[in-house]
C-alpha cells in the first residue's frame, strides 16, 4: 500500500512538532504502521512495455500474438498472457479490419464477386457483399452498415484493388478519421490472415456448391458465415468462437 502524501506529511508534522512515537502518529492519522515503512516497488514491466510500444510502432500491423513471439525471439521472459494485458494497457488494442475481394462462377458461367470483411483481432467475419460488380460506392455501403452495427474501426487494411485505392474509399475514411493500410503489392504476406481466410472460403464453400443464381450464393455464403463466426471453434482464439472470443474481451474491458 503506497501512503497518501497528505498522511506522510500529517505523520512528519506530527513528529517534528511533538516528538511522539511512530505508532501514536499512525494511531492518531488513521495510517497502518507497516505501510509507513512500505517502499513502493519500481514497475519491472517498464522495459517490456517500452520494447512492447517500440515494436508495436514498428510493426502496425501485428497483434500482441506475433509480438509476443518477437519478444521471446529476443530472449525477454513473458507468456503470453502477460503480453496481452500489457498490449491492453498501454492502448495498443487498436480495432482493426482487413477487406478482400474474391470471385466465383454461377452455374451459368456468371461471374460474381464477393468483398470479404473480417475482425483482424477476433477472427470475425462481419460480413459480406456478393454480386456482378461492386464499385467503390458498394464498398463504403458495406462499411457504413457495420458502423452502426459494430462501431468504427481505427485501421482497415486493403490491398492495391481499384475499388480501394479509388476516391469514394478515400473520402469516406478521411470524412470518419479511419486509416486505410495498403498491402504492398505482390506480397500476400503482409496480409496473411485474410488470405488463410479466403482459402478457408475457397475450400469450404465455394469450391463445395453449385450455384443456381446470386441469391443463393448469398444464402450459402451467408449460412457459412454464421457457422464461422458462431460455431466453428478456432485454435488461434484458445478454442474459442470469433463471437465468444470478442465477448470475452469486451468483458474484460469492462471490468478494468
Amino acid at each position: 500500500m503506497v501512503i497518501p502524501e497528505v498522511k506522510r506529511n500529517a505523520v512528519k508534522q506530527l513528529y517534528e512538532s511533538f516528538g511522539l512515537s511512530l505508532r501514536r502518529l499512525c494511531v492518531l492519522v488513521g495510517l497502518n504502521r507497516s505501510s509507513w515503512h512500505y517502499k513502493p516497488q519500481p514497475d519491472k514491466n517498464g522495459p517490456i512495455r517500452l520494447w512492447l510500444r517500440e515494436l508495436a510502432d514498428e510493426r502496425k500491423r501485428l497483434g500482441y500474438r506475433c509480438l509476443y513471439y518477437l519478444l521471446r525471439r529476443e530472449e525477454v521472459l513473458i507468456n503470453h498472457k502477460r503480453t496481452e494485458r500489457l498490449y491492453r494497457e498501454e492502448n495498443l488494442m487498436a480495432s482493426c479490419q482487413a477487406m478482400d475481394f474474391m470471385s466465383d462462377n454461377l452455374h451459368n458461367g456468371r461471374r460474381f464477386r464477393v468483398l470479404n470483411v473480417l475482425d483482424s483481432y477476433s477472427r470475425d467475419f462481419l460480413d459480406f457483399e456478393a454480386d456482378t460488380s461492386i464499385p467503390g460506392k458498394r464498398v463504403c455501403g458495406v462499411l457504413d452498415r457495420l458502423v452502426w452495427l459494430n462501431g468504427m474501426p481505427e485501421i482497415i487494411t486493403v490491398d492495391n484493388g481499384p475499388e480501394f485505392i479509388g476516391k469514394a474509399l478515400d473520402a469516406w475514411a478521411y470524412r470518419h478519421g479511419v486509416k486505410l493500410v495498403f498491402n504492398r503489392p505482390g506480397k500476400l504476406v503482409y496480409n496473411t490472415y485474410i488470405e488463410s481466410f479466403n482459402g478457408r472460403l475457397r475450400d469450404e464453400c465455394l469450391n463445395m456448391n453449385w450455384f443456381m443464381s446470386l441469391d443463393h450464393a448469398r444464402e450459402l455464403i451467408e449460412e457459412w458465415r454464421n457457422d464461422y463466426s458462431s460455431i466453428r471453434p478456432h485454435t488461434g482464439l484458445g478454442q474459442l468462437t470469433p463471437e465468444e472470443f470478442r465477448a470475452k474481451c469486451f468483458q474484460k474491458q469492462v471490468l478494468c
